[in-house]
């Protein structure tokens, strides 16, 4: 017996309806929006993710599945979607093109860490990256997005968490403050953030060890440390999100996990799945392009955890609509009848009506409980007497009445039944 790999988990045909709802609910909210897809491979070159992600992040340090492969590259599992994005952007050529250019994605991602609720070792995100808007308009819609998005999933008890973290700029100063305030607690904080205090003090604020969060608490603001810029645009956004009456927290410790982010950053936060409670985070990332040898191109995206968004539905009991059942089975009742079944399933199908037959030579009471169980609204009985007389018996099996239907018309009839 050869078992699942630890942090994965299969999606069985019964619970694939679940997956298929969040991902039509992102594609149809996607559309409203004018985004379109984009689709990059689910492994890149390492070093995309060690300029792209930043090399103080835990993705990079501790998460990545990096393998050579046979040339000797080394090649990663992508652990995230923008850099992949990024990637494709630039060599591409799309700058080139229309601008604003707005995508989504539906992806795996991959990251070696401990598995638990909500968070496993492969994972999916639904993922939105605009390039080309420079204005706070921009970080607006892609919230707005998010926030439809959860709301068409019917997802309840969110609250978006909202703050900027200044470019590159004004960082500088906010990070000489906070390294100063930090520095005589380092003794006390984990060695995480003690690695990270010279390379990105920033990341330190993101740190859930219970006595560094404490320490965290203290410490100075980025909102304070804005140059004009970048307070502007924080401003003006916060205006824009209280004129679309969308509601939201000032948090001064939100830094996000990576490390490409400037200005604007947000997360929406759910208090139904436990300590894991991000279901959606993102913000803004205007150098990441030119950073990764592309023009100079603003850019604001977020991610969702897909797996994520299914716990918080099952958690608060929400009703996910299951996929509409096979309209017609066809029983055959012998050799003949199982062709003649076969070819009336296959008429069916060609117009549009999702038909089922009988596969496994079962008897005629067998075969009314297969479709019972698959949910078929109407059965079609078909045998040797059927074909000689030329009529058909069809059952409706939701109030078990039946009529027969000259073989010719039961396509149409069928049809006109299940419009």
């Amino acid at each position: 017996m050869i078992n699942i790999p630890k942090g994965t988990k299969d999606v069985l045909p019964s619970e694939a309806y679940k997956w298929h709802f969040v991902e039509n609910t992102a594609r149809r909210i996607s559309a409203l929006y004018n985004l379109k897809e984009i689709r990059t491979p689910v492994f890149e070159h390492t070093e995309l993710f060690l300029r792209g992600v930043g090399d103080t992040t835990d993705i990079v340090n501790k998460e990545m599945y990096t393998f050579l492969d046979k040339g000797e590259r080394s090649i990663t599992l992508k652990p995230e979607g923008t850099a992949g994005v990024v990637r494709s952007f630039i060599e591409n050529g799309l700058a080139s093109g229309v601008l604003p250019l707005k995508m989504y994605y539906i992806i795996p991602v991959f990251r070696y860490e401990r598995p638990q609720a909500g968070r496993l070792r492969e994972h999916h995100q639904f993922g939105v990256e605009i390039f080309g808007g420079k204005g706070p308009e921009t970080d607006a819609e892609v919230i707005l997005l998010a926030r439809d998005y959860i709301a068409a999933l019917g997802v309840e008890n969110v609250e978006l968490n909202l703050n900027s973290i200044g470019c590159k700029h004004c960082r500088p100063k906010f990070n000489e403050a906070l390294k100063e305030y930090l520095r005589p607690h380092l003794s006390e904080m984990c060695p995480t953030c003690n690695a990270r205090f010279e390379k990105n003090p920033l990341r330190i604020l993101d740190c859930k060890e219970e006595a560094c969060s404490k320490i965290n608490a203290g410490a100075p603001k980025t909102v304070d440390f804005l140059c004009d810029e970048c307070r502007e645009h924080f401003e003006q956004l916060k205006s824009i999100l209280d004129s679309c009456g969308v509601k939201y927290k000032l948090n001064p410790k939100l830094v996000r996990g990576l490390d490409y982010y400037s200005k604007t950053v947000f997360e929406f936060v759910s208090t139904d799945i436990g300590a894991q409670g991000t279901v959606l985070g993102g913000g803004r990332y205007d150098t990441l392009i030119e950073n990764l040898g592309g023009p100079s191109v603003p850019a604001v995206g977020f991610g969702s955890g897909i797996e994520r968004m299914l716990l918080v539905l099952e958690n608060t009991g929400k009703n996910i609509p299951e996929e509409a059942p096979v309209g017609v089975y066809a029983a055959g009742l012998d050799d003949a009848g199982r062709r003649a079944a076969f070819a009336l399933v296959n008429d069916l199908r060609k117009t549009g009506i999702s038909a089922e037959f009988d596969h496994a030579a079962r008897s005629v009471k067998a075969q009314f409980k297969y479709a019972g169980k698959i949910g078929a609204k109407y059965v079609a009985v078909i045998g040797s007497n059927e074909l000689e007389s030329g009529e058909y018996t069809v059952k409706n099996m939701a109030d078990s009445t039946s009529e027969t239907v000259k073989a010719e018309n039961a396509v149409s009839y069928l049809r006109e039944k299940l419009e």
